[in-house]
């Protein structure tokens, strides 16, 4: 993927270089168009009001709706639910979409990483999913949509967004987030699959980027096995040598992530994108370490997080007695990123995590440079490496940020993040910081 390589510039504190690449040819699946608008208005506009807050693997009312909201703006974490009632769902869109706030955005977690991509001119992206006239009105020039993913009509996704100690009536959020939900069956199904593979051969491209899977949490279990099969075979079909990057989301159905995870998908792809619930939630799904642990009790412990990177990357990875590909896991939550990477597959690590955090910070301010009297450092200052093993103890140096230290055959590059104080926009943050650590890192070419 030598056309995808960076060459590091410079790399001080938070602020990185790169040299453009050459045009290069990137694929994506998974597409919408994302209603953004405040949680708090848009649930008093409907009628509702704060109750005790309650999780639902999937929403099936108004009600369902104004508790898994609750729950979620209390502990200040990001989530995302299917609604399952078409009507009332097409209803609270409605609302949405003619608040006089409402903004609408380029959705779905491929196609947010395909329009950053899109922002370099020299880069082409393919993108294969439900693209209605909304969202293809959205989208970069650079991002080419094959005739058979149009569509008459668009899929849209709400996100209710909160700030930072924001009040409704007693509640009060810990963290700037968001809460999202749809009634996504374009995506669910992954409609656009056979688009998608059909293309590839015309479009060659230097990197696929795959998501949506958590989208099939509304199908049934025979189609979500039989869809992730054929996903698997897609995926044999792109050409050896080109990364395939995964791209997971929030999700509640644990036989479906540890499918995901035992039926070869984890094994077929190359790199992987994740935030700290979707971490602990593929491990309690997996049977893997620190499962007991039931949530994250604020800033994510930094050597439970990594002892959970280094058993998917020791128990799924890429080595010389296994059949994986997977090679590659970058890890962002709010206050700090970690790129674990399989020692020889990858290079240029600590610029490519630096550019993420960088783009964190900068993104959610929606400034073109980090602004130092609008953000705040949330992350430990100082850690242990692993709760599992006599991991090493870090202290931070604010000089050097990105620290790195290696176990048994596994990298890791962690950087803190300047966190915006008053953020613009908290959706579509983790792809950006996925695309962003995409385009700085180097895969090696016996990959």
């Amino acid at each position: 993927m030598k056309s995808l390589r960076c060459v590091r510039l410079f790399v001080t504190p938070w602020t990185v270089a790169c040299q453009a690449p050459p045009s290069v040819g990137f694929s994506s699946v998974n597409a919408c168009v994302d209603v953004v608008l405040s949680g708090v208005k848009l649930l008093q506009a409907l009628g509702l009001s704060p109750g005790n807050g309650k999780d639902h693997s999937e929403l099936h009312s108004r009600n369902d709706l104004e508790e898994a909201f609750v729950h979620f703006m209390g502990k200040g974490a990001a989530a995302e639910r299917f609604f399952s009632d078409k009507e009332t769902f097409h209803d609270i869109a409605q609302v949405a979409s003619e608040f006089p706030e409402a903004q609408h955005y380029v959705g779905g977690n491929a196609a947010l990483i395909g329009q950053k991509f899109a922002a370099n001119s020299d880069l082409k992206v393919l993108l294969c999913g439900p693209v209605g006239p909304k969202l293809h009105e959205l989208l970069d020039d650079n991002v080419f949509v094959p005739p058979e993913s149009l569509q008459e009509v668009d899929e849209f996704h709400l996100i209710l967004e909160y700030q930072a100690g924001e009040e409704w009536d007693q509640l009060k959020a810990p963290h700037a987030n968001r809460f999202i939900f749809s009634h996504d069956l374009s995506n669910g199904a992954m409609n656009m699959l056979e688009v998608f593979v059909s293309s590839l051969e015309e479009f060659q491209p230097d990197l696929v980027v795959l998501s949506g899977l958590h989208m099939m949490e509304g199908q049934s279990k025979e189609f979500q096995r039989k869809r992730l099969l054929e996903v698997v075979t897609s995926i044999s079909d792109i050409p050896t040598g080109v990364p395939v990057h995964l791209e997971l989301a929030s999700m509640t159905n644990k036989e479906l992530m540890s499918t995901i995870v035992h039926q070869q998908v984890f094994p077929a792809v190359t790199s992987l994108g994740l935030n700290e619930q979707e971490l602990l939630f593929l491990s309690q799904s997996a049977s893997g370490p620190h499962s007991s642990l039931s949530s994250w009790n604020g800033v994510p412990d930094v050597g439970v997080v990594s002892d959970i990177l280094f058993w998917i990357l020791k128990e799924h990875g890429k080595s010389e007695s296994r059949a994986s590909d997977l090679s590659r896991i970058h890890f962002h939550t709010l206050a700090y990123h970690i790129l674990a990477t399989v020692d020889g597959h990858w290079a240029n690590q600590l610029a490519a995590v630096a550019a993420g955090a960088r783009v964190a910070a900068t993104q959610a301010c929606a400034t073109e440079t980090i602004d130092t009297r609008r953000v705040s450092l949330k992350a430990p200052h100082e850690f242990m490496t692993s709760r599992l093993e006599a991991g090493s103890r870090v202290v931070l140096n604010p000089n050097e940020p990105v620290v790195e230290w290696h176990r048994e055959g596994v990298s890791f590059h962690f950087t803190p993040v300047l966190v915006c104080k008053d953020p613009v926009r908290t959706v579509g943050l983790g792809d950006a910081i996925s695309a962003e650590g995409l385009f700085y890192s180097e895969v090696h070419p016996h990959l």
